[in-house]
């Protein structure tokens, strides 16, 4: 039992550091730069003094929408098969590639990125390939792996007298999964959905390999973006004063959008039950 409340008591300990570090050392550099400036100003130019990150914060958005878009229709589709029509061979070679998906390094889909996918941007929608679309796409695929774990646990988790009842009734084999089973595993979907947004809106070095890194507000899918966490880790290698300081607000930001992300699930999970 104490080890056990060790345990507990480190996880809750080490959420609490990251955040003290986060808000004590971002909401004064907030205030200095102050706080319309600093979210809503359309310019970053840090040598200077501007400290605009708007550009980057719908970066962020843009590209998680993207992701979602194309992740999540793939995602939950995959999931219905593999749970309701997959054959049994065929299972243990999908379930093995959904799960390869999810052990492959973020710089790996960064340069698959890199070598494919911005090539076929660039010929197929103009450009030069380096765009919020080829980021949205890359991630899409990234975000894979923890839709369909997720969603799939959970529609098999439902009762087979769900679907079995529908068919009685004279419900098809599809409208059966579509009106009966899936939404009595909506909760569990939707958690899967809500992680793989969690996934695409904090990840990095792929995001850095394709998006093209523009601190600019984007106005095509095929114009370059920058994101919260890929100006992060683009300038905090060099940045000192102020100039950290405004990193790490951003930081604050960030965390801030996936706070509003947890909370919008769980007023959508409540409703639902």
């Amino acid at each position: 039992l104490v080890v056990f409340l060790i345990a507990a008591l480190v996880s809750i300990a080490a959420v609490a550091l990251i955040c003290v570090f986060l808000f004590v050392n971002g909401i004064p550099a907030i205030k200095e730069i102050g706080f319309g400036d600093f979210t809503l100003g359309e310019v970053w130019k840090p040598t200077n003094g501007y400290y605009g990150i708007l550009p980057f914060i719908l970066g962020s958005i843009y590209v998680t929408a993207g992701a979602i878009v194309i992740g999540v229709p793939v995602g939950i589709l995959t999931s219905i098969f593999m749970s309701r029509y997959c054959p049994k061979p065929l299972y243990k070679i999908l379930k093995h590639a959904t799960e390869l998906l999810a052990g492959i390094p973020s710089i790996v889909y960064g340069f698959f990125g890199l070598v494919v996918l911005v090539p076929f941007v660039k010929t197929v929608f103009g450009g030069n390939g380096n765009s919020m679309l080829t980021a949205s796409i890359l991630l899409g695929i990234m975000i894979l792996p923890t839709i369909i774990g997720v969603s799939e646990s959970a529609i098999r988790s439902v009762p087979e007298s769900y679907y079995e009842g529908a068919l009685a009734l004279g419900a098809t084999k599809e409208r059966s999964i579509f009106k009966t089973v899936i939404p009595a595993a909506k909760s569990g979907v939707m958690s899967g959905i809500i992680l793989g947004m969690g996934r695409a809106i904090g990840e990095t070095m792929a995001v850095v390999m394709v998006a093209g890194n523009q601190a600019i507000i984007p106005d095509s899918i095929t114009s370059g973006v920058r994101t919260l966490t890929a100006n992060i880790v683009l300038e905090m290698a060099y940045a000192t004063g102020l100039h950290r300081r405004a990193l790490i607000a951003t930081a604050v930001v960030l965390f801030v959008f996936v706070l509003i992300i947890n909370v919008c699930f769980s007023i959508i999970n409540r409703r639902s039950e």
